[in-house]
């Protein structure tokens, strides 16, 4: 699919990159490969201390005018290097990418029609568990046809690597990311809250790389930082928070069998 140029319908594409060296250049290629061709893609090197920065010059200096990049001097983690990118956003639609996660080629083109479709702020897509080389699994996780605050408090479903966002509608002030571990699930949260509805797309665009000992995978930080988001972030009771993270455990569970 050929697009214009304009920044009406330019999406940008934030990517926050710390040692990637070993995923950053096909990273690239996959967005370059994209169907809808109207993106910038803002790669933050976080202080890399290997090649990636390296790596993304040397795409860069191959002549495509869509690839920036922001260097930071000093590693500050995820949240600070989205919101550096979201700051340097010029495009109308705001999309996230990490760097060891997997884009279907028609990503942008079928995300960017559901929203358009849907007169959506806020959308989502499902997606496929990939084991550490991005192979895919077969565990696929569907999502619902929309999604307002409660029903995110019970189901952490919203995967970083599938929003896409209209900063139309929704300003740069709403997506910033706090500082916080589970920045990305603490953000959609506090944009739900505001009354904002989420619309998922139930079709699979996406590959999420689970190396064996990743973040994720650990159970006990993950029960750690989902119940901080109750309390610190929902501003749940024990009790309301204990009620939803029954849910969570539930689903979360189902999720990864």
């Amino acid at each position: 699919m050929k697009s214009d140029r304009s920044l009406g319908n330019r999406i940008s594409i934030v990517v926050p990159v710390y040692n990637a060296q070993d995923y950053i250049r096909e990273t690239i290629k996959m967005v370059q490969r994209q169907t809808y061709e109207n993106f910038e893609l803002i790669l933050v090197d976080d202080a890399s201390s290997d090649k990636s920065t390296e790596i993304i010059e040397g795409v860069k200096n191959e002549g495509d005018d869509r690839i920036k990049l922001i260097r930071t001097a000093v590693n500050k983690g995820a949240a600070f290097a989205r919101n550096t990118g979201i700051s340097a956003a010029t495009g109308r639609y705001l999309a996230f990418l990490d760097a060891d996660d997997i884009w279907k080629e028609d990503k942008l083109e079928k995300e960017l029609a559901f929203l358009k479709e849907k007169n959506a702020a806020f959308v989502f897509t499902a997606y496929e568990f990939g084991d550490e080389n991005a192979n895919p699994t077969g565990r696929i996780v569907h999502v619902p046809e929309k999604l307002s605050f409660k029903e995110a408090l019970s189901r952490t479903i919203i995967f970083t690597t599938t929003v896409m966002i209209d900063m139309e509608k929704l300003p740069k002030d709403d997506i910033y990311m706090p500082k916080i571990e589970s920045e990305d699930t603490a953000t959609w949260w506090k944009i739900l809250k505001g009354g904002t509805i989420a619309y998922g797309l139930d079709e699979v665009l996406a590959i999420y790389r689970r190396p064996t000992k990743s973040l994720s995978s650990n159970k006990f930080s993950a029960i750690r930082r989902i119940w901080g988001l109750y309390r610190k972030i929902a501003g749940l009771s024990v009790a309301a928070s204990l009620f939803y993270f029954v849910g969570w455990a539930v689903r979360a569970t189902v999720r990864r069998l």
